[in-house]
Order: C-alpha cells, then structure tokens, then sequence
C-alpha cells in the first residue's frame, strides 16, 4: 500500500469513521494486554502475521479508467509484472468479454467516487502468444480517492477468494471444535497466561471464558503441582515436543473432593511456524481413575487369595498354617497380624461344634510384623508369641470369636495404629481361632472389600487348621493302635537270639509323616519252632494301620494252625483281598470265590516275607509274598541276600508261593526288614540294599549294637517311611536237649515208649516230670497205634518247656470230644488237655505229628496229679 498516496486515506467514505473506531478497539485491545506482542501502537508486526497468511494485494486506478500503480502482491496475485500492467484497462484485460458492458458501468460508478466491495471473476491474459490464460475469482474491495490534481481515482483491495474460504472454513472450524468440546480447551500464550477458555472448562471452575483470561496454573492448581505443570509447558513451549495423558490433580472451586485429569499439551503455530502458545486439552478421569483402583484392588486381591491357595496348608503342622497365613498377608494386606489358636484345639483336645463363646484360654502362635518397632495390635496388656492368653468377655476380639463375624478395632488415640480388624476363624461351623490386622498411619484404612478378603484369607487358613487338627488326631490314634499290634519288648524264642527295631518315618512341620503299615512279629510254633514275619502294608494313614493289624492277627492265626510258610501266604492272600471290601477279613471267603481279575481297587496291597526256624534242625523255611529278600551273614562270612523267589504281593492272587529252605548254621544272623530302611527319595533301592548288606560287618556283637550300628549306617537313607528291623542270631538246640526214637507198629511200643521217656527225664534230672510224661505218652503212641499208619517216632525237646512230639504216617487228625459215662475209651485227650500246658497237632509232609508240652518244675508252681486228673474224668 505504498504506492498509495497518503492523502488517498482523507476519502469521503461514510463508513470511514466506523472503520476509525475499530482502529481505535483495536489500539484499546493492544493496550489491555490482548495484543500478545506488546504495547506500541505502531509496532511492526512479526514475520507471520494474518496478512502475510491472506496474501492481500493492492493496486490504483486513475481518473482514466487505467491501471496507474501495481504492488508485488498483486503481480503474485495475477501473475503479471508491474510493467505491463500499469497502463492497462483492468476491464479488458482481466473480465470475461462478456461481462465488459457491466464491468464498465462498475468502473464508471467507482469513478465517480462510490465506495464497492464484491466477488469478481477473472482472466489473466497469457503471457505468451500459443498460450493459455489463467481465470480465478477474486474478492475485491474499491476505495475512491482523488489524485494530486484533485481527479477522482479508486485503490482497490484484492484477495483471491479461494485464500479467504478456506480461512472462514478454518476459522468455523476452530470454533466449533473449540465451543463444542466435552472436553476442556485451554488457550495458553507464551507467556504461560490463559488466553482462551472454552465453555466446558468454565462450566468446571467457574465464571464465563472471558473471567479466566490472563489468569496462570498456580489459580487452577495446588503450589506443587502447579509448578509441576508450569515446568511442564515452559518445556512444551521451548522444544515442541508434545505431552500427552499427563495426570494432574487438584480441587474443583467449592470442593474438597479431589479431582484427576489427564491433559494433552502441544505448541501452537502461526501459518509461517511462529510458536504463539500452547493448547492444552483436558478430560476429567477421576472416574476412570477410581475404576482402575477398584479394578486394581480387585486383581490384588485376586493374586493374594491365589498366593494363599499356593502357600497355606502345605504343611500339617497348625503353629506352621498360621505361619503361612501371615507370610501371605504382611505386607500384600496389612502391616502388622497375629493369629491365635484354642489352647484346647493344640493341646489335642477336641472342639465342640458350634460357635465358641469367646471365653476359652488361646494361645499366640504367630506374629508377623513389616515395620521397625512393631506396635502392639489392640489394646491390653502385650500379647508374646507362645503366650496363653484370654480376651475380656466385653471386647471386640471376644465378641468376633462369640459370634464368628469381624470385627473392626478403632484406633487408640495417639497410636501407630489406624485401623485393625478381629476376623474369627472358622473351619466347618467351628471356631478354632482369631486372625488380627492392621495396619499403621499412613497406609489406607480397612474398607468393605479389605473385610471380605480378611474374612477369605482367614477361612482358607482355618480350613487347613482343622485339617491339620484332624490329621494330627488320625495320626495319633494309628500311631497308638500300631504300636499295639507290635510285639511287647524283646520276642523271646526258642534257638534263636532276637533283636528288633521299629521307627516312625521321619517327620517334620513341612513334610508330616502319617503313620505306615510296617510290622513285624515273632510267633513261637510247637516243637521249638518260630515263625518271624515282617510286612509292609502299602498306603499310609489309619486305614493302613487298621489293615495292618487285620493281617498280623491273621498271620498269627494261620501260624498257630502250623500251616507250612507257603500255605500261609496263599490264605493270607486271600484275607488280603477282602481288606477292601465292607466287611474286611470276613468278607475273605467271599473274596476267594471272585474272578482273578477283580477289581483291586477294593483291596489292600501287602508284602510280607515268613520263615519257620527249626531249633533242633536248624533250618529255617522261607516263603515270600513281594517283600525284600532276607540277609543272612554266616560266622567268617560276608553278608548276603538269600534268593527267595519274591512272588506276587498280598492282595494280588492268582500265584502260588514258593519255599526256600536254608540250612543255618550256629552263630549265624538273619535279618528281615522294610523298605523303609533301605529306600527313600534321595537314594535307589539299590543303594539302599548295598549299604544295609555292608553295614553287617561284624554279625558277632551284640545284637541291639548291630542294630544300633545299621540304623546309624542308614540314617542317611531313611526318609519318611516307617522301618521295621528283625535281627535273630542262630542258637539251636543242643544235640543233649533231643531225645529222639523210632518205634515199631505194634503194642508192646507202648511200654517201650514209656521207657525212653523216663530214662530221658531222669538223665535231664526232670524226675517231678516222670509220671505225667509217661502217661501222656501212652496215651498218645495209644492212639497213633489204633488211628494211625506206618512207624511210630517218639522226640522229647528240653528247652525253656518239656515238649513231647508223637509221630506217625496217619493223615486223620486227632478230635478231642466227650466221652460218656459207659464209653470204655475217648478220654485220652481230655487226659492229655488236662495234664498238659499246651497241646495240638500239626500236618507233616509225611503224616502228622501230636504233641503236648509241660512247664519245667521251679519249686513253686506244683504238678497236677495224674491220679487226680483220671478221677475226675469219670
């Protein structure tokens, strides 16, 4: 605008003087601070400014009608130079021909001094001959002045229409996004002032948008975070880079609530790229912020019952289970938590069912605490871990065990403590203790949820409790019953030295052992033989104990029916299988009778090994049911296992037993063991059988100290199962304690039997003996003679007792019955019953064998008199 006259400007425009008022806002605005680049009304504007944006171009027209001054803008505008078109009818040269007629008359009226604004179509002229022009619409604003000479001339204003569409379109644009955002809009200038507010931030904090002009972040913020986020925009402001979802927090006008947002920020540019200021968008996300806490606490919570799933109840101990139960929740819950049991329910006392009342002795078992200088939690007296220990009938900690619901503890004045709950916990209907947590000033006080976890938490943990209790309780009474069942002190048998050794598995508070099916047992037969058993019943638990002690009574039965070892395994077997089943032993029979391929899920599995030692033969008869084989170690000789065929274990059916007979000689050990012993996690079997086979080294001590010296060798190997050991060193009867003859079938063996027996008791001194044994022997060598077959074989062994033994071919086994007052016999037996300690019979493999034993005399215990006995039988 230049090339313009300044007295163009004194033009008799009518709306001149509104143009000078706006001027004159404008300049107030500049004033007031508005006007971002400083005071001076006639201050150059910046690079960058609104016009450089629209483009605006200018020229004049003289009192001719012809172009008389050109500015650049305008040779940018219409791409022609400003020599060529000054001089030119802007008429002919940019409108269309056919709108010259009007054109004209426009020119005329503009001429003649009419001020004109409107939307002009236009050519350019090519530049060129053989090219084409160029056509735009431009909007066009035509002042008229008066030249030097006083002729009338106009300036015209040309800005080309597409430029100012598209800054209307940009502008309404602006202002909707601005005006009509739920979100709230800030303007900030560089200053870091609010330059513009739009509706939805002033419906928030107050006031119209123009109330919070000029106004700066500490009038929105707290101090801290307004300097947080003052330094957050400077930062903006200076290096472009753009913030987004920043959290901010801070109070509404009128409220304490406190409120959460989350910003955008990001630079604002001119259209040449000046930084003007800084937009900040904001969205209220207390709401959202609230969500992601519930949804936060909820998976917490959620992780916290599963880390309880995982860490409470692996152990069987109950000092152990609470012990979890605080490792869980200090510090992923509380800060400070105590559990207290019923002294009752951990001095193996049973607890009623029901609710307690809240008045019984409990005892603190556990304490966990995750700050320094824990404080007490509640109030009284201190409470240490171990205390016994009772809550007044009127508090909170009473009334939670006396109703079974928590009970929140308000914080003593002063104290560390804020907030505290009293959780009973229950276990099946039954209170078995009360779980305390708190937590100190400074972390956030128990809420709704917080006592539902602590009401989980401490469930999930009085559940495994009073498993633990009720495991301790079936531990115990297995336990009882099988140590019961186990021999009293040390077995005493004929020929044989015995030592024995029974050990629970190890146990622990992690790893609790539950009590096992092991036995053992030494069982004296007729004619100074034993029977020395050990078994293995599989499983562990009461009903292992319980099966164990059904066979081992089962066992001392068939021994006592002298069965050879093989034919007790095989009805053993068949007990076995009826374990299972309702009913136990006596569903035996019912047992035998079932397929082969019955289900053995409804049995008890067993293994167990049985020998029969022979003291006057020495030799010892094996049969084994899928137990370890025996040890033997022979006087100058290494230790070895004895190669009994294993054979099926107990339960199984459908396989015969087979015998192994070994010669023992005097002096040598023989050992029967479980598993136990020689088997566990850390260690094969097979190294487990190697070193209990090189831990008999010296067969030769004592046995308790070779006993003592194995179980101290295998220490290492034994792990949670139980240990049977049965230790008997070979003593057999001496040739000079047997008396042995063989008679012929015929009467007069009678008398001669007689003989042999008295000069045998005479020869061991045995002469209070003499007459009882005489009769008893006629009695017996009578009836082999009468029922019997073959040779007649008459053996008396002398050891702690007298025994007789009557030998025969016969199969018919003697029956004692009841002879009637005219009956001339059948009262032989009755005799022998009568007389005797002990009598029986017994299957051979060549006949059978009668036998009676006698009490040797000790001067106290006086003899039955034979004539008396036969008085009073008839």
């Amino acid at each position: 605008m230049s090339e313009i006259p300044a007295k163009a400007t004194e033009s008799n425009d009518p709306s001149g003087d509104a143009r000078a008022e706006a001027a004159g806002d404008a300049a107030a605005h500049l004033r007031t601070g508005d006007a971002p680049f400083g005071d001076a009304m006639w201050q150059s504007s910046p690079p960058g400014s609104i016009y450089d944006y629209i483009k605006v171009a200018s020229f004049s027209i003289g009192p001719d009608g012809l172009v008389d001054q050109w500015s650049l803008r305008a040779e940018q505008l219409f791409g022609i130079a400003a020599e060529r078109a000054v001089g030119m009818d802007p008429i002919e040269a940019f409108i269309d021909p056919d709108l010259h007629e009007q054109g004209q008359r426009k020119m005329a009226e503009i001429l003649d001094g009419r001020e004109w604004t409107g939307v002009v179509p236009f050519r350019v002229p090519a530049p060129a001959e053989g090219e084409c022009g160029r056509e735009g619409l431009a909007e066009v604003y035509v002042m008229p002045t008066r030249t030097e000479e006083g002729d009338k001339a106009a300036v015209c204003i040309v800005v080309d229409v597409r430029t100012l569409r598209s800054i209307e379109t940009d502008l309404a644009a602006s202002q909707a996004i601005f005006g009509q955002s739920p979100f709230g809009f800030v303007l900030i200038d560089p200053d870091l002032r609010v330059r513009r507010v739009n509706y939805r931030f002033a419906s928030l904090f107050g006031g119209t948008p123009d109330d919070h002009r000029g106004k700066g972040v500490h009038d929105y913020l707290p101090r801290p975070e307004a300097e947080r986020v003052t330094a957050t925009l400077r930062r903006v402001l200076e290096t472009g880079d753009s913030i987004t979802d920043m959290h901010v927090t801070g109070f509404l006008p009128g409220s304490d609530e406190r409120r959460h947002w989350s910003i955008n920020l990001y630079r604002v540019r001119s259209g040449s790229g000046r930084p003007i200021g800084i937009a900040w968008l904001g969205t209220d996300i207390t709401a959202r912020r609230a969500a992601a806490r519930e949804a936060a606490a909820a998976r917490r919570n959620l992780a916290l019952l599963n880390e309880a799933g995982a860490r409470i109840g692996n152990s069987l101990d109950l000092e152990t289970t609470a012990r979890e139960l605080l490792d869980v929740v200090v510090p992923g819950f509380c800060d400070l938590a105590t559990v207290d049991l019923y002294q009752g329910l951990l001095a193996g006392d049973e607890t009623p069912p029901g609710l307690a009342d809240g008045s019984a002795e409990l005892r603190r078992v556990a304490f966990a605490s995750a700050v320094s200088d824990a404080p007490l939690i509640g109030s009284g007296d201190p409470v240490s871990v171990g205390a016994v220990h009772h809550y007044p009938f009127n508090s909170l900690c009473a009334d939670a065990l006396r109703t079974a619901r928590p009970q929140y503890i308000p914080a003593e004045e002063g104290g560390p403590v804020q907030s505290t709950l009293a959780v009973p916990m229950v276990a099946h209907d039954t209170v078995v203790g009360l779980a305390q947590f708190a937590r100190t000033k400074g972390s956030e006080p128990f809420g709704d949820r917080d006592r539902g976890l602590a009401v989980e938490l401490a469930a999930r943990a009085a559940v495994c409790i009073d498993n633990a209790r009720l495991y301790r309780r079936e531990h115990e009474r297995a336990l009882i019953l099988q140590r019961s069942l186990l021999p009293p002190g040390d077995p005493v048998a004929s020929g044989l030295d015995i030592a024995c050794r029974y050990l629970p598995g190890n146990s622990s508070a992690d790893r609790p052992s539950e009590v096992g099916g092991d036995w053992f047992d030494v069982i004296e037969l007729p004619g100074h033989r034993t029977a020395l058993v050990v078994g293995d019943v599989m499983g562990r638990g009461l009903r292992a104990a319980v099966a164990m002690g059904e066979l081992r009574s089962a066992v001392r039965t068939l021994a006592l029916l002298d069965l050879e070892p093989a034919e007790v395994l095989s009805a053993l077997d068949e007990i076995a299988r009826g374990l299972g089943a309702p009913g136990g032993v006596q569903q035996a029979t019912r047992a035998a009778r079932r397929p082969r391929e019955a289900d053995l899920s409804e049995v008890y599995l067993a293994t167990c090994v049985y020998a029969v030692y022979d003291s006057v033969t020495r030799r010892c008869t094996f049969a084994n049911a899928g137990h370890l084989p025996p040890v033997l170690v022979e006087p100058g000789e290494d230790a070895l296992m004895l190669d009994v065929p294993p054979g099926m274990p107990l339960g199984v059916g459908g396989e015969p037993f087979e015998e192994v007979e070994v010669d023992l000689p005097e002096g040598a050990l023989l050992a029967l063991y479980t598993d136990g012993l020689v088997e566990s996690r850390d260690h094969p079997l097979d190294e487990g059988l190697q070193a209990f086979v090189g831990a008999l080294t010296d067969p030769s001590a004592p046995l308790e100290d070779v006993c003592d010296h194995v179980l101290n060798t295998l220490d290492t190997h034994h792990g949670e199962d139980d240990i049977a050991l049965l230790m008997a060193r070979v003593q057999g009867l001496p040739a000079g304690s047997v008396g042995d003859w063989t008679l012929p079938r015929e009467p007069r063996s009678v008398g001669r039997a007689r003989e042999y027996a008295r000069g045998q008791l005479l020869s061991w001194d045995l002469e209070p003996l003499v007459d009882t044994t005489e009769l008893l022997v006629s009695e017996l060598v009578t009836n082999a003679l009468r029922y019997g077959e073959g040779d007649i074989r008459l053996r008396l062994l002398l050891d702690r007792t007298l025994v007789c033994e009557v030998w025969d071919s016969g199969l018919v086994q003697p029956r004692r019955r009841r002879a009637r007052d005219t009956d001339e016999g059948g009262r032989g037996l009755q005799l022998v019953g009568l007389l005797s300690a002990a009598w029986g019979s017994r299957r051979t493999p060549r006949g059978k064998t009668v036998w009676f034993e006698l009490p040797l005399p000790d001067g106290e215990n006086g003899m039955v008199d034979p004539a008396e006995a036969l008085l009073s039988l008839f």
